[in-house]
C-alpha cells in the first residue's frame, strides 16, 4: 500500500485539483489524528508496566536519544549532505520511535510490552527531546535551517502529547468509543501515515528523480547503526534476547511521519526538499526491520 500510494501522488496529472498537494495544510492534524489513535490504542496495563520497567525504559528512550541523532550527525558530516537533505537527515534521527516497530516485534518474538512501554515513553518525551536534539545536532552539523525551539515544542505538544494522552483517556471512560477503537485506530494511524508519505512525493515529483546515492546510503547508514546500537545497549544491560529485539526495533525504527511534518511545516519554505529524507526513511526501514524479523525467526522457531 505504501508504494501504491506513492505511486499515484507521483503519477498524478498535472493541472486540475492535486489532493496531494492540496492536503500540505492538514499535515498537523493528520499528525495528530495518528496520535490520537494511538493513545487510544494503549492498554491501561501497558501504562502501568510502564512505571514497573521505568528503568528499562529510560535506558531504552536514553538509547533512542544518543545512537540516532550521532548517527545521523556522522552521516552528514562524512557523507557530504547539503541543504534540506542534510536537515532531513538529522531529523530523521532526532524523532522518535515508530508504531511499526511495535508491529515488527511481535513477528521476531519479541517483547512486545516493552516495545510499547518504549514507543510510549519517546512519543511523550517528544516535545522535549526533538526540539533540543535538533537545535544541537543542526549547529554542530553546521546546518543554515532556522530552528525555533519553543514554537517546536508547542507544535509537537498539540499535535503528539496531547492527542496520545485524549485518545487515552476517551477509551478509558468510554468503553463504546475503546471498542470502536480498537476495530479501526490502527488502520487509520497506517492509513494517515501512508497518506502523509503521499503528500511529501505530491510536493517533490521534480526533486525525486535527482535523489543522490549518497542520500540513500546515508540513511542505511543510519537505520543499521540504529539495530546495532539497540542490540548492544540491551546485551550490555543484560537483557534477555526478547528485550533486545524490541530495543533493537525501536531504536532503528523512527517516527518518519513525525519527521516528515516537521520538514514541511517548519521548513518547507527554507528546505522544501527536507521531506524527502524523512519520507524515504519509511520505505527503508520497514523493508529492513521486515528483513531483520525473517532472520530472527528461525532462531526463535528453534528456541521454542
Amino acid at each position: 500500500m505504501l508504494c501504491g500510494f506513492s505511486f499515484i501522488a507521483y503519477f498524478w496529472p498535472s493541472g486540475g485539483i492535486d489532493p496531494f498537494v492540496a492536503s500540505k495544510a492538514w499535515l498537523s492534524w493528520m499528525i495528530a489524528a495518528t496520535m490520537f489513535a494511538l493513545g487510544s490504542l494503549l492498554p491501561e496495563d501497558e501504562v502501568r508496566r510502564l512505571r514497573r520497567q521505568l528503568p528499562q525504559v529510560c535506558l531504552g528512550t536514553l538509547t533512542q536519544c544518543l545512537v540516532m541523532p550521532l548517527a545521523a550527525l556522522a552521516v552528514v558530516r562524512f557523507g557530504g549532505l547539503e541543504g534540506g537533505y542534510r536537515l532531513g537527515v538529522i531529523l530523521v534521527g532526532c524523532v522518535p520511535g515508530a508504531m511499526a516497530s511495535n508491529v515488527l516485534t511481535l513477528a521476531a518474538g519479541g517483547n512486545v510490552s516493552y516495545s510499547v512501554s518504549l514507543t510510549t515513553m519517546a512519543t511523550l518525551a517528544s516535545p522535549i527531546t526533538v526540539p533540543w536534539l535538533l537545535v544541537l545536532m543542526a549547529g554542530i552539523s553546521e546546518s543554515e535551517a532556522r530552528i525555533e525551539p519553543l514554537s517546536m515544542m508547542l507544535t509537537l505538544a498539540s499535535t503528539v502529547l496531547l492527542p496520545v494522552i485524549a485518545g487515552f483517556s476517551l477509551a478509558r471512560w468510554s468503553p463504546r468509543f475503546k471498542a470502536i477503537a480498537e476495530r479501526g485506530g490502527s488502520i487509520l494511524a497506517n492509513l494517515v501515515i501512508l497518506w502523509i508519505i503521499a503528500v511529501v512525493v505530491g510536493l517533490n515529483r521534480d526533486r525525486l528523480a535527482m535523489i543522490p546515492l549518497s542520500l540513500l546510503a546515508s540513511l542505511l547508514v543510519v537505520n543499521l547503526v540504529g539495530y546495532v546500537g539497540g542490540y548492544t545497549a540491551g546485551a550490555l544491560a543484560r537483557m534477555d534476547e526478547p528485550m533486545r529485539r524490541a530495543l533493537t526495533l525501536e531504536v532503528g525504527m523512527q517516527n518518519a511521519g513525525l519527521g516528515t511534518m516537521l520538514a514541511v511545516g517548519s521548513f518547507g519554505d527554507q528546505f522544501p526538499e527536507a521531506a524527502i529524507p524523512t519520507a524515504a526513511y519509511t520505505f527503508g526501514c520497514v523493508f529492513t526491520g521486515t528483513i531483520l524479523v525473517s532472520l530472527w525467526r528461525p532462531r526463535s522457531a528453534a528456541a521454542m
